[in-house]
């Protein structure tokens, strides 16, 4: 079969015969397993986070603000930055934490063996249990927050992997995919609006791990911060209830803390490439860090462990 439009030749069977993926197909293979042995670090708190702060990672960092400024003073969490362009996902130790090679992924040590979590819903879904916060304990209002957290799991793989790699990524412009994802992104936000229209936070009148989940995905793009030109381009302040919820969440002191959480790009003081302790966001984000003499920035980074 031919793509008479593009001269591509579909092959009986498909092989890997370059890296493909436009601007991430250094990191792309079709097998799984470790490349390289690699440990990874361990800290201080009874968490242990490896991640990078991409809307998934987001969403562990803003859960563990968010139950530490409720006073779980158990959630305290090391996070460590994961750096997928380098192939961090695929060292032996992260493959032990998740076998599928993805951020986020965290460790709970606070029992008396390591408990392994990979999958961000999976992350909210336990430390919403562990700590009785952002999930409603039975009857339908936890039924409709788990609904709308398991929408965000199979939806927002057409908002990244689809529309957000062929609108950013991809090596080329192809109509084709940009309409198709670009429809169902938009059915998306029609989703979301119209649940808005009606309800303070995604599931209802509450906070809950349902607007954790989705916030980074659909607040990301709202506010601009994503897939840049994409919110001008699906015309998002046209979904006004979404707008009014992003911007509210945007405003939470957790999430503001959270959202930067192994950031390791953009502007530095929203950079915090690791997080030990409360005080790190005002003392070690990277603008601090790269303010310091390299013999300050060692000891201050020593200092966190």
């Amino acid at each position: 079969m031919t793509d008479s439009t593009t001269g591509y030749v579909l092959p009986k069977v498909w092989t890997w015969e370059q890296p493909s993926g436009g601007q991430f197909a250094n990191i792309n293979r079709p097998i799984a397993g470790p490349t390289h042995d690699r440990q990874l670090p361990v800290g201080k708190h009874p968490f242990q986070l490896y991640s990078l702060a991409t809307p998934n990672g987001q969403k562990v960092g803003i859960m563990f603000e968010e139950l530490l400024a409720k006073g779980h003073k158990g959630a305290e969490y090391d996070a460590w930055p994961i750096r997928i362009g380098d192939g961090d996902q695929f060292g032996s130790g992260f493959v032990q934490a998740n076998p599928n090679s993805k951020i986020p992924a965290v460790v709970d040590r606070s029992g008396p063996e390591p408990i392994r979590i990979f999958e961000s819903g999976a992350i909210l879904l336990h430390l919403a249990e562990k700590f009785g916060e952002f999930l409603p304990k039975s009857g339908a209002a936890r039924a409709e927050t788990l609904s709308w957290l398991f929408w965000q799991m199979g939806s927002a793989p057409f908002l990244g992997g689809g529309f957000g790699h062929f609108f950013a990524y991809a090596p080329e412009k192809f109509e084709y995919p940009i309409n198709r994802y670009s429809m169902e992104a938009k059915r998306q936000f029609d989703v979301l609006n119209r649940q808005l229209a009606e309800n303070e936070f995604i599931a209802g009148a509450d906070y809950s791990i349902a607007d954790v989940a989705i916030w980074p995905w659909y607040g990301g793009i709202a506010l601009g911060r994503s897939y840049e030109g994409a919110d001008v381009f699906l015309a998002i302040h046209e979904y006004e209830h979404v707008m009014r919820w992003a911007n509210a969440i945007d405003a939470r002191p957790a999430v503001k803390r959270g959202r930067i959480v192994n950031k390791l790009s953009g502007d530095e003081s929203e950079q915090l490439h690791e997080r030990h302790d409360a005080s790190d966001f005002e003392l070690r984000t990277q603008d601090k860090i790269l303010g310091l003499a390299p013999d300050q920035a060692e000891a201050v980074k020593d200092d966190a462990i």
